[in-house]
């Protein structure tokens, strides 16, 4: 199989010191499979089970609400929660996901691979409109299966080098892929993760997910627009958000009766 090889210098970290110390420690070559640029390789389809779907009817509307066979992490369903090390802020930190219901919404998104190529751009991208989502009362956290090492090497290179400088949120080290493979997205025969990305409530539910080969870079504005609308429709549960809707735009009634006030006004 033809690869592409991208050296990282990795650096050791003092235990003692509350920083770890930029020493270089040793190089490591990255082998990269030819499909990391563009296609996975090709397997037969697996199908799943039908996903079960239950109505709740009330005096006003019909609410569906879905949840995903054999408990895999689908939207509706409760987040698989987990506990890691990650960078941030040239540190090592420990993070975990539970810590974060009842008082936050999460972006949670995995990437492929360090010092690779759309990565750094869908990174930084997120970094550079965190404020947005802290406005938003939401916390970005990012996964790869690299180490907390090459994470650190990854940071302490400049954004002109193909590196990412400082960021403002967490860098998730998944070194034994057990996050990857929780929420469904990693690669067995890769060893790597899709370009998955989850929005999870404060109640610890995920309420959208989106997932890319790993060619296609994401959008960080149809990310935060999603995150708005999800926030629209838990604040006024009997309102839906129709296509491309974005905050100060009208809304629907889900009723088929009241939802003609939408489709008459536009």
């Amino acid at each position: 199989m033809a690869s592409t090889a991208t050296s990282a210098a990795l650096f050791c970290s003092n235990p003692i010191s509350p920083k770890p110390a930029a020493i270089p420690c040793f190089s490591q070559t990255l082998a990269l499979p030819s499909s990391f640029h563009g296609v996975r390789n090709a397997k037969p389809l697996v199908t799943r089970g039908p996903r079960s779907i239950s109505s709740l009817e009330t005096r006003h509307r019909t609410r569906i609400v879905a949840r995903a066979s054999r408990g895999l992490p689908l939207v509706g369903n409760e987040a698989p929660d987990f506990e890691a090390e990650a960078v941030f802020d040239q540190e090592f930190i420990n993070v975990k996901l539970s810590e974060y219901i009842g008082k936050k919404y999460v972006i949670l998104f995995f990437y492929p691979l360090d010092f690779t190529f759309v990565c750094p751009t869908e990174i930084t991208a997120f970094s550079d409109r965190y404020e947005e989502f802290q406005k938003l009362n939401t916390e970005i956290l990012g996964v790869s299966v690299d180490s907390v090492f090459s994470h650190l090497a990854w940071v302490q290179t400049d954004r002109k080098s193909g590196g990412l400088g400082d960021l403002k949120y967490p860098l998730i080290s998944d070194l034994t892929k057990s996050i990857s493979k929780s929420y469904d997205v990693l690669i067995p025969d890769q060893g790597i993760a899709l370009r998955g990305l989850f929005i999870i409530d404060k109640e610890g539910v995920i309420q959208h997910s989106t997932i890319n080969n790993l060619a296609i870079g994401r959008s960080v504005d149809e990310t935060l627009r999603t995150l708005q609308a999800l926030q629209h429709v838990q604040e006024n549960p009997d309102e839906v958000c129709p296509a491309g809707w974005k905050p100060g735009e009208k809304s629907m009634k889900s009723d088929p009766k009241l939802s003609k006030e939408y489709f008459a006004a536009v």
